[in-house]
Formats: C-alpha cells, structure tokens, sequence
C-alpha cells in the first residue's frame, strides 16, 4: 500500500517531488525498524506502542525533536491514507501529540541585503544570467513557493493584464499581479528563451541551457550564490525570500489577510508567523516617534 500511497501525494496532493522523497523515506524506514524489532512486515496494522518504541529509538540516536516531528507527521499522513480507504478502523497515531521542539525564528533579508542585491544585477545579455535574475526578482515580487515556481508555464504570464496565474499547494489557483518594474525582465529573458527551448519542454517558462525543464536543486543553487555575496546569514533559500516578501509588505503597512492571498495560504495562522519581525519594526518606529517613548 505504500506504493498507493506515493502515487497519491503524486497524483491527488500534487506534493514536489522532493516532499513524495522525505515522506517515502520516512515510511520505509518506520517498515524496516518494524520488521526488525517486532518481526512484522507489513505496517498496515501497528499498535502506538511499536510507533512509540521507533520514536524512542530516534530520540536515542540523538535525533532532533523536530526532524522526529517529521517522520512520525509522515506515518500519520499514511494511515489518514489507510483509514480513507477504509482499511484500517483507527489510526494509531491519532491522540499522538508532537515533541516540544524550540522555536527558532529564521530573520529574513533586510532591505539593505535586498538592495545591494539588485545593485549585482547588471545589463545581462546571456540566457544563464537573464534567467536567473528573473527567478530572483520573481520571487521577490510575488513571494511563490519554489515549487510553483518550476512549475509556472508560459501560459501563466499576461503581461499585458500585469498578472501572474499561479498553481498551490492542492491544485489551487492564484491570480497574482505583476509588478510593473519587472515587466522588461521578462521581455529580456523570453527573447533568449527561444534560443533554448525544445519541444518536450516549450510550454514551461523557465528552462536549463539544455532546454529542459528547471528542477527545484538548481533554483536553490541561483538563489544560494547570489545571496551569499550580499548575506552572512546561513538560511539562504527561495523559502527565504518569501519569508522577506511577506515581511516586507506588512513592514509597510500591508494588510495581513491581503498577505495570506497573495502567499496562497489557507489560514491566517500560517501567515501570522511573517508578523513577529513586522511587530519588531513597528516598536522601532514607534520608539523613535513617540513623544513619551524615552520614558517608557
């Protein structure tokens, strides 16, 4: 069944190919711990107690609480998958609760990082240099997923209307708009694209010299060396720049359910995260302005 399972996430959840990956990992590695301690092949009908032990023997590996998190969130999604089709009565993992793990607050770039950033960028001519500080100033300007970002299609761009069509997390659609100052990027790198493309891949935006496809490793190695040349921080990731985006709008007064749309988020919670480092500003702001503030 867990074969099934993999082809759901593919199929039905439109999960990245490196999330199917961790998930698979997880699974598997619980059905050979399982095998092994207690002699059972298959993981379809496990009692807690076994899914405890496994936890157990992670935590002894020393094995951080949150990687654990993970892995145990995996065996969940599975037997969710197992009780939909009806065939398991219960799921073990049910009134399991997830291990305390520290919250680390992950600062995004400041608007300075951002600027000397941009100030790189000079006239590019090549294919290369124009596609990546597309993705860069993409990211940036709309704060996507990576993910959807590989996945954006020539078809998604009107630049006539400024709007970007954007496919999430569970097949839903998004209608983002363009700002204006990226508008000639675009015109730039889709003058070179067609010196690129090839049939198999023609319809997706962003392509490799080969004319393939982009894949998700090597938007992280674009954003990873450019950032590195204007940032100490050790989280430089496309996940980063979102985390700025959201940041910077609210900084400037944006409103937090306009943020939640543009990210594509399904709850105000996931999005309430960016407003930590909104309110930090703010105190600053408020600090400085206030007429009382050096008395309090």
């Amino acid at each position: 069944m867990i074969n099934s399972f993999i082809e759901y996430l593919i199929q039905e959840k439109n999960y990245s190919p490196l999330t199917v990956k961790a998930y698979e990992g997880d699974i598997r590695e619980f059905q050979k711990f399982n095998a092994a301690q207690f002699e059972q092949e298959s993981i379809n009908e496990v009692t807690y107690t076994q899914i405890r032990t496994w936890i157990v023997n992670l935590s002894e590996q020393k094995i951080s609480n949150r990687s654990i998190n993970r892995k145990v969130s995996s065996l969940r999604a599975y037997y969710r998958f197992l009780l939909k089709l009806e065939l398991i009565s219960e799921n073990p993992l049910a009134k399991h609760k997830a291990l305390k793990v520290s919250k680390k607050q992950q600062l995004p770039f400041s608007k300075s990082e951002m600027d000397e950033l941009f100030k790189l960028f000079s006239v590019e001519n090549s294919f290369v240099g124009l596609r990546n500080q597309l993705i860069i100033e993409l990211f940036y300007a709309t704060g996507i997923r990576r993910i959807e970002l590989v996945n954006l299609k020539l078809s998604d761009i009107n630049l006539d209307n400024k709007t970007l069509k954007v496919l999430g997390k569970r097949n839903k659609e998004r209608i983002l708009p363009l700002i204006g100052s990226i508008q000639s990027e675009f015109k730039l790198y889709l003058a070179k694209r067609k010196e690129v493309e090839k049939a198999e891949s023609e319809s997706y935006l962003f392509l490799t010299e080969k004319g393939a496809k982009i894949y998700e490793t090597l938007v992280y190695r674009v954003i990873n060396e450019y950032f590195s040349k204007v940032s100490s921080k050790v989280k430089r990731s496309p996940h980063m720049i979102r985390h700025t985006f959201a940041t910077h709008l609210l900084n400037q007064g944006a409103n937090l359910n306009a943020v939640k749309e543009l990210l594509g988020h399904s709850s105000l919670a996931a999005t309430q995260v960016y407003t930590h480092n909104s309110i930090n500003e703010l105190k600053k702001v408020y600090s400085k302005t206030h007429p009382r503030s050096k008395n309090m």
